[in-house]
């Protein structure tokens, strides 16, 4: 298998990712202000969370711009990411859902290693 092949296969599974994350917490609208706001995230910013999941997940779908658009979706991860920590250092463990209604566990460290999997996925995706 090539090394763009992997590229594009790991673009896919990174916009798999994204657009069930942003349709899932669209589709709990309540559930996700709900969980947002408990991770300390404000409304302003939350709402434009699955928008931006979508958006970048149909486009690294369809291999718009795949490689910088990778580099976004690394930066989003890091962002989710450091968010986690922050939360984990100060002893809070908020429900996440990261996937709408399907997480609505308290997070921890289990989050962490899912995000790492994550953000190597689309550095692969940008790299490749």
């Amino acid at each position: 298998m090539s090394r763009s092949t992997v590229g594009v296969i790991a673009s896919v599974v990174v916009a798999a990712v994204l657009l069930v994350a942003g349709v899932l917490k669209l589709a709990g609208p309540a559930t996700w202000r709900r969980e947002s706001a408990g991770m300390g995230v404000p409304w302003r910013v939350a709402q434009t969370v699955p928008l931006v999941e979508i958006v970048l997940g149909a486009l690294l779908l369809v291999q718009v711009a795949r490689h910088p658009l990778a580099w976004c979706a690394v930066a989003l991860f890091v962002a989710f990411t450091v968010l986690l920590v922050v939360r984990l250092a100060q002893g809070r463990r908020p429900p996440c859902a990261c996937f709408g209604s399907l997480s609505v566990r308290p997070i921890g460290p289990g989050h962490l290693a899912r995000n790492a999997v994550f953000i190597a996925a689309a550095v692969l995706a940008a790299a490749l």
